[in-house]
């Protein structure tokens, strides 16, 4: 896959302030991430699974070009679009000796105010939205809250729980890990946004009330981020109202979407499978800028 005609916008990139962000007619980001993994010991048979990709349409996002690419000749590479949209892109290696890299780049344009995006009425009782999963189940204490906290305007209900959690739990890097339930972060108090995602997600689902895991990038941040989608009822059907529990606030054009789905599991960025014995090492890097217009 290769990049469609035109020009990058690469020598303009900067990173603008929230209020240059807000008033900017028109936005150009442009994403550059790679990811290299490292083995000890050559691999074989390499099942790689890659959800990196902004969607084609996420609300006000549009995505304009995009390219993958496998620093690997042997690489067998596809690329489908799942049920909800996400790009998910597979590369398979017969042969890695010591190493294999993975190269994103991606345009997404916004023009206009900042838009939800918009859903069938049918998104309002899907059960993916509304069933927990094991990483966003609710303990006793997650219902007890989620009880304490709703009433009967759910915006206003979500606006509570972002702002729960965000008080609840404190930022903090390696305490817990990709396994970690929204049960165990809420009772250790500390984690990091997937953490904060899972368990805002875990208090909506309580309630009754549907919601979606984020992942994307937040400007001015090294790594991925994650923050939560709440599904409500609007004229034209439903709504997804995005909010980062993390940072206690709704998201807004400093965020930029990559996927959605029940919770992490289903859109992590990188995973995959390999056939031996050595022990491999990830190593990654991103870039997101922006064109003003």
């Amino acid at each position: 896959m290769t990049w469609t005609a035109g020009a990058s916008p690469d020598a303009a990139l900067r990173l603008p302030s929230r209020q240059e962000l807000q008033e900017a007619g028109k936005l150009t980001y442009v994403l550059h991430q790679r990811f290299r993994y490292t083995y000890d010991a050559p691999v074989r048979d390499l099942n790689h699974r890659l959800v990196v990709v902004p969607p084609r349409q996420h609300g006000d996002q549009r995505r304009r070009r995009h390219s993958i690419t496998v620093h690997d000749a042997d690489a067998r590479t596809t690329q489908r679009q799942d049920a909800t949209g996400n790009t998910i892109t597979r590369s398979r290696v017969p042969l890695v000796s010591d190493g294999v890299e993975f190269a994103v780049e991606a345009i997404v344009e916004r023009v206009g105010a900042i838009s939800d995006v918009l859903l069938p009425a049918a998104a309002l009782t899907d059960p993916r939205l509304l069933r927990p999963t094991r990483l966003t189940a609710a303990d006793s204490a997650i219902h007890g809250l989620a009880a304490a906290m709703t009433g009967p305007d759910r915006l206003a209900t979500a606006e509570r729980f972002c702002e729960y959690v965000h008080e609840a739990i404190r930022y903090a890097h390696g305490v817990t890990s990709i396994a970690t339930t929204a049960a165990e972060a809420l009772a250790g108090g500390r984690g990091v946004c997937q953490d904060t995602a899972h368990v805002m997600i875990a208090l909506c689902r309580a309630t009754g009330l549907p919601a979606r895991y984020v992942s994307g990038h937040l400007l001015g941040e090294g790594g991925t981020h994650a923050w939560v989608e709440v599904i409500v009822a609007d004229a034209a059907g439903a709504r997804a109202v995005a909010f980062d529990p993390c940072h206690g606030r709704r998201a807004g054009r400093d965020y930029l979407t990559v996927a959605t789905g029940r919770d992490y599991t289903d859109v992590a960025p990188t995973s995959g499978t390999y056939v031996g014995t050595a022990r491999g090492t990830l190593s990654a890097t991103k870039r997101v800028g922006v064109v003003l217009a």
